[in-house]
């Protein structure tokens, strides 16, 4: 049995020697039969370098990958599906074989070897090998790195990253699978809704054309944006900040600064001021009884002065040079 070993190293350099005997267009077509049944074609450290040795009358796409739980790479997992996606459509559109394009993967498991000669530390990385012979062999033949730095890409941005660099030659479109799922979900809630409508409508009518509605709605929107609601949006402004002594400020001094509190507080304000106004200008004078008129004027009036006199003293905070004040805020 000495004699067994021999013949194995022999067999084997036998068959290494046959497969280097390969030309670039027997290596063509025997992985694109593969990829016509499944692609992209999934690879070895040995069919990686057949596939991507010289001479090479075809292009190579491989994506050396790392989808094993162990290794932890998220961006592989994440971009797996656009590739593999990329590879069918390729192929569906192209079954000829005309564009002389091979897509391949390369996973960590499958070809650690092959990672450790280009000396590669992270996955996934993206080689496009352009054909050292023929008519569409480009001046250098190098292999051309994609870029991952963006985070994982659609398969349509690789698709034109690969159609860059492989002109005059066809490039099949994508071709996404319907999502029933998507088409459903939207046919139910869409149904649901229009169901929906169609039985409040006849509670919701009433509120749409009621006028009180549409004041209470206009009279709010008014108060906020004329207390300088959008202004806290756009300068992302702090509720309130500290005075320095230990307690709170609720005004910013200054016109071009300002807190969330302090907005609220002058809606408030210009709230209770516009209720006021309403009150005595229709209110009070629907009322029947003399006396109860002459309170109600008084009382209104008094709220009128007060919030206006404090309205004053809060200006006057805004800007120091402001000399008028009303009592009791001076």
């Amino acid at each position: 049995m000495r004699w067994l070993p021999a013949f194995l190293s022999a067999t084997l350099f036998a068959a290494g020697s046959f497969a280097a005997k390969k030309t670039s267009e027997e290596r063509f077509k025997e992985f694109h039969a593969k990829s016509l049944s499944t692609a992209p074609v999934k690879l070895a450290d040995s069919s990686y370098r057949s596939l991507t040795s010289s001479p090479r009358d075809y292009t190579v796409a491989v994506l050396l990958t790392a989808l094993d739980n162990r290794f932890g790479c998220q961006l592989c997992r994440e971009f797996a599906p656009e590739w593999d996606l990329l590879a069918k459509s390729w192929i569906k559109g192209d079954k000829p074989g005309v564009s002389r394009m091979v897509f391949g993967t390369l996973d960590f498991s499958d070809g650690r070897e092959t990672f450790v000669s280009l000396g590669l530390q992270t996955a996934p990385v993206l080689y496009f090998f352009p054909p050292t012979v023929g008519p569409h062999a480009p001046a250098n033949s190098d292999p051309i790195r994609y870029d991952f730095t963006n985070g994982p890409q659609s398969a349509e941005e690789v698709r034109e990253w690969l159609a860059r660099h492989m002109p005059g030659r066809p490039h099949p479109a994508i071709q996404r699978p319907i999502n029933w799922m998507k088409w459903i979900t939207t046919f139910v809630i869409t149904s649901g809704s229009i169901t929906g409508a169609y039985v409040a409508w006849p509670y919701v009518l009433p509120i749409v054309q009621s006028r009180n509605v549409w004041a209470a709605v206009t009279l709010i929107s008014i108060l906020l944006f004329t207390s300088a609601h959008m202004f806290n949006h756009i300068r992302k402004v702090p509720y309130v900040a500290g005075d320095g002594k230990g307690g709170i400020s609720y005004f910013a001094g200054g016109f071009q600064n300002q807190y969330g509190m302090e907005t609220q507080v002058i809606a408030a304000m210009y709230g209770v001021l516009s209720f006021t106004v309403i009150s005595l200008a229709l209110k009070v004078p629907r009322l029947a009884d003399p006396k109860n008129q002459g309170i109600a004027v008084l009382a209104w009036s008094g709220v009128l002065y007060f919030m206006y006199a404090f309205l004053l003293s809060i200006f006057r905070v805004k800007n120091g040079g402001y000399p008028y004040s009303l009592p009791p805020f001076f």
